[in-house]
């Protein structure tokens, strides 16, 4: 099954740290993740309380001095640290010092959490059970042209200040689609049908944001889309989380390829995970979005005109991702484990 082809277009102890991605991996809901950042967070400050009282009993010893044996079993066990990830360059089991390029960087997940290669597949074949267990596949989707077009207001035309009296309110964004961040001096317009289809999505796939935008504009684009955070909870990536430049990889993403499908309208993003990508049609809204890609014709928002709601791209890649996940879940002869979306 070639899907380009048929498309219609955390703490100071590892265990703690180790519960707290697993949770994290298994929430059906962005409040079980909040609650899971919140309980990593309460780890951490006991795990320093208790260091602290652990150094102060030890204060009270008679020997001040470690003795031999405490020595060698301390570094007998650096040794043998395998190191599956670091906080501020320290590994969390050990405490060791690391190299600033170890391992790969999960920022999105948790501010300076960086992991090591073999914990990354360990994290991947949870992932992988859990999503298989509730009949779930992984869903990348970048925004810009795909979910949405953004211009900036000083490059709007004459022909399209007339939007700018036409903006939803920031305070029922659910309601909206056209909207208008003077602190980001941007406007932005979600394509239509985007609401139903990340519903309707949500309910076969986990869903992550992945753009080239920086990570501010990432998180405001997510608001808009997710206003109560039931789709994406914390699986907002930006070109700031990625480990190659001008370049999107599933490498920081905590799902298999073999389960994962990537919904963008630029396929040169994607090099190396061409199988995965299913190409969309450009959402041109804004004058500068048709300029930006060399088109002289009028933009939709100069014709004041839209895509359709039932016909629109994301109308028709919803089918296509229905069929994908029937297949893979009712149709393929292989057993569930060794079944894989890129064929």
């Amino acid at each position: 099954m070639s899907l380009v082809t048929d498309s219609p277009v955390r703490s100071s102890s590892s265990d703690d740290f180790v519960t707290f991605l697993d949770a994290s991996l298994d929430s059906d809901s962005s409040e079980e993740a909040e609650d899971s950042s919140h309980l990593e967070t309460q780890r951490i400050k006991r795990s320093k309380v208790e260091i602290m009282e652990n150094v102060e009993e030890g204060s009270e010893s008679t020997s001040l001095t470690p003795s031999l044996e405490q020595t060698e079993e301390a570094s007998i066990k650096k040794d043998a640290c395998t190191h599956p990830g670091s906080f501020g360059e320290m590994c969390i089991l050990c405490g060791q010092r690391l190299d600033d390029k170890f391992g790969v960087t999960f920022g999105y997940i948790h501010k300076g959490l960086r992991l090591q290669n073999d914990e990354v597949v360990r994290l991947q074949n949870t992932d992988m059970k859990n999503l298989l267990r509730h009949k779930k596949l992984c869903l990348v989707l970048d925004l810009d042209h795909t979910l949405l077009n953004s211009t900036l207001l000083i490059h709007m035309t004459l022909e399209e200040e007339y939007l700018k009296s036409q903006t939803n309110s920031l305070q029922d964004i659910s309601k909206g689609s056209l909207f208008m961040l003077d602190y980001m001096h941007i406007m932005t317009k979600l394509r239509p049908f985007v609401r139903t289809f990340l519903k309707e999505a949500s309910e076969m796939f986990e869903m992550y944001i992945y753009t080239m935008g920086d990570r501010p504009y990432a998180l405001e684009m997510a608001k808009l889309l997710d206003p109560q955070r039931e789709y994406f909870s914390s699986r907002v990536i930006s070109r700031d989380d990625g480990t190659h430049k001008h370049q999107k990889g599933l490498d920081v993403v905590l799902g298999q390829e073999s389960a994962a499908l990537i919904l963008d309208d630029t396929e040169n993003a994607w090099p190396k995970h061409k199988e995965n990508l299913i190409l969309m049609e450009r959402y041109h809204f804004f004058a500068s979005s048709c300029h930006q890609f060399g088109f002289s014709c009028k933009s939709l928002s100069e014709l004041k005109n839209d895509e359709s709601e039932t016909d629109g791209a994301l109308a028709a890649v919803l089918k296509v991702l229905k069929r994908v996940h029937k297949m893979f879940f009712d149709e393929l002869k292989e057993t569930l484990v060794d079944r894989d979306v890129r064929c």
